[in-house]
């Protein structure tokens, strides 16, 4: 009953749940405007609304996580299924309705069946991690997110290497079967106290800090993430680039998500997260002043805020799930209110970010002027360093101890 957890099983499952994530946001624009003649326009609206009720239904997947919890690997096998079949309605199944209807259902099962499952996977993390000796939650992250970032990889090219999207769903349901197999040993519920609400979380002042850390933290990704594909075609005039950028960033992260965590667990897990913070700010801060042709010195800087997310993606969440170990055992509602946090801020970058170039001239494949380029360069480049600066100062004043992550 309190055998260590296996710790390569969550690393499978991350990577499972990270290739229905942030590579839908590739793929499936592009095969509906290919196959269906969706217009872009149309996607990205659906994209942003699906967003809008994802960032809302985050603390309600919270709290349902938390009620759940005694049937937790039931429910997560459901969850599991449902996305599994969703992935193949979106891509291997000839809509049977209108395209853009049927693109905004399938991906509503799949979001929201993504953020369940996000939010029970790092809440068993929290009492998993406890049956770890040394510095458990470390451990579990370093698995954990590197498994996601892997996943995150190997989805985004994965069309092209197993014979387009049909071949892409269903190796993610032969994935998701194996996943579901790997963890059904793992869901164990909550911890001893159980799930304690939300108001726990937010009236406790270092949880409340940790969450704007989060917010302002994922503030620059999302910013360089609406804009990533604007600023390749336009300020760097290398179209055809952007998938190996994507994938030397991630594969960075990957890489440099290990080392983040080992150097945590004897240097202290928020000095460490602060020098990845620098360098990110020291990354983005170089992307400003790039130009036509500029894509070697770009792939460097790729190569560093990858290495740079890595630290982001494996330390702070350890962070939070060992205050949550010590306030809210549950941890359900308290990851819910994370993965609302994080999401809050991809749709309040694309609502903000892309009208504002657009009022500043910019016009996306056109010929733009140097006052419209030089306003993408700011916004990608000096609005994520502003925001660094923010996650830092805060970090700066959490009164946490290293001896509550690194015992």
């Amino acid at each position: 009953m309190n055998a260590a957890p296996r710790l390569p099983a969550f690393g499978l499952f991350a990577a499972m749940l990270a290739a229905a994530g942030l590579p839908l946001y590739i793929h499936a624009p592009k095969f509906y405007v290919d196959e269906y003649g969706v217009s872009l326009a149309a996607l990205g609206t659906v994209l942003f609304a699906l967003r809008l009720i994802d960032v809302v239904q985050d603390p309600l997947l919270g709290r349902l996580a938390s009620r759940l919890q005694d049937m937790r690997a039931v429910s997560v096998a459901i969850a599991v299924i449902t996305m599994a079949a969703a992935m193949l309605g979106l891509f291997a199944v000839a809509p049977p309705f209108a395209p853009l209807a049927w693109f905004a259902l399938m991906l509503t099962l799949v979001f929201s069946s993504f953020s369940y499952l996000t939010i029970c996977f790092y809440a068993e993390g929290v009492s998993s991690a406890a049956r770890l000796t040394g510095q458990g939650h470390l451990q579990l992250a370093r698995w954990r997110e590197t498994g996601a970032l892997l996943g995150i990889c190997a989805a985004s090219v994965a069309p092209v290497l197993i014979g387009g999207y049909g071949g892409f769903a269903l190796a993610f349901a032969l994935l998701a079967a194996v996943a579901i197999r790997s963890m059904h040993r793992e869901w164990r519920g909550a911890a001893v106290g159980g799930g304690t609400g939300f108001l726990t979380v937010l009236r406790d002042p270092v949880a409340r800090k940790l969450l704007l850390v989060a917010l302002f933290n994922a503030a620059p990704v999302a910013v360089s993430s609406t804009l990533f594909l604007f600023f390749v075609e336009s300020r760097l005039q290398a179209p055809g680039w952007e998938g190996p950028f994507l994938l030397l960033f991630f594969l960075s992260a990957a890489l440099a998500a290990p080392f983040w965590g080992k150097l945590a667990e004897t240097a202290g897990a928020r000095r460490v997260l602060l020098i990845g913070m620098v360098l990110s700010i020291l990354s983005f801060g170089s992307a400003i002043w790039l130009g036509a042709g500029d894509t070697w010195a770009f792939g460097l800087i790729c190569l560093a805020s990858g290495a740079a997310l890595g630290a982001d993606m494996t330390l702070l969440p350890a962070l939070f799930a060992r205050r949550m170990a010590e306030i809210s055992p549950g941890a359900s509602e308290a990851f819910g209110l994370w993965s609302f946090v994080s999401k809050f801020t991809l749709a309040f970058a694309a609502v903000t970010l892309l009208p504002l170039l657009e009022a500043g001239g910019f016009t996306a494949g056109g010929d733009n002027g140097a006052g419209a380029l030089w306003l993408l360069s700011l916004l990608y480049g000096a609005v994520p360093c502003l925001l660094k600066l923010l996650a830092i100062g805060l970090l700066a004043t959490i009164d946490i101890g290293e001896r509550t992550v690194a015992a």
